[in-house]
């Protein structure tokens, strides 16, 4: 499954987000996001540092396009539905395909934070994991004092199986980490739910 979808460009929408695979064309609107997040974002993703800089940026949009077509990452630039400002990114990756399993990522620019847009973002991309890619789990890994990361997780509807030892390896050394994880059946909320988290 994931060899055909590698060969389309979807486009995941809500009306408010919309989100499409990453491209060159991102990069400059990637590197102001970034430079400006540093402080939030950086705080938990090491790759986020106040000396990124535009070829770190192309190199992202361009391992995004090989990675896309390799069928072994899917990552995806989120926009706002009406001005179209980049407001983060929301992706698959470490695609474990004989168990149809992979890892769900997202981070939100400082100026757009708690705003509901990470919850929007990961259930589109989640439900694309799950119809189109064939996925039966994902997994979303985040550091424990993480605690926005982890309200998303929660409010995805992901269980929080526990603490996993040495789970994630950043700034050259082991971490313990959060280990959520959701099946197909966690994204089958109420109406009520879904606008809940998205308010959130």
């Amino acid at each position: 499954m994931a060899d055909a979808v590698a060969n389309t460009s979807p486009t995941l929408a809500d009306g408010r987000l919309l989100l499409r695979p990453w491209c060159d064309a991102d990069a400059a609107d990637l590197h102001a996001a970034v430079r400006e997040s540093v402080a939030s974002v950086g705080r938990w993703l090491p790759w986020c540092r106040d000396d990124y800089g535009m070829a770190q940026a192309m190199a992202w949009t361009t391992h995004c396009r090989e990675t896309w077509q390799s069928g072994t990452q899917f990552a995806f630039a989120a926009r706002d539905a009406s001005s179209g400002d980049l407001l983060g990114g929301c992706g698959l990756n470490q695609l474990n395909l004989p168990h149809r399993s992979a890892n769900l990522g997202y981070w939100v620019r400082a100026s757009r934070q708690g705003h509901g847009i990470a919850t929007a973002a990961a259930r589109l991309v989640a439900r694309f994991g799950f119809a189109e890619l064939g996925l039966i789990r994902i997994e979303i890994v985040t550091l424990p004092g993480n605690h926005a990361s982890r309200r998303v997780a929660e409010k995805l509807g992901a269980a929080f199986e526990g603490m996993a030892r040495h789970r994630l390896w950043a700034w050259d050394r082991a971490h313990d980490a959060a280990l959520y994880a959701l099946i197909p059946a966690d994204l089958a909320q109420p109406a009520a739910a879904q606008k809940a988290a998205m308010s959130s």
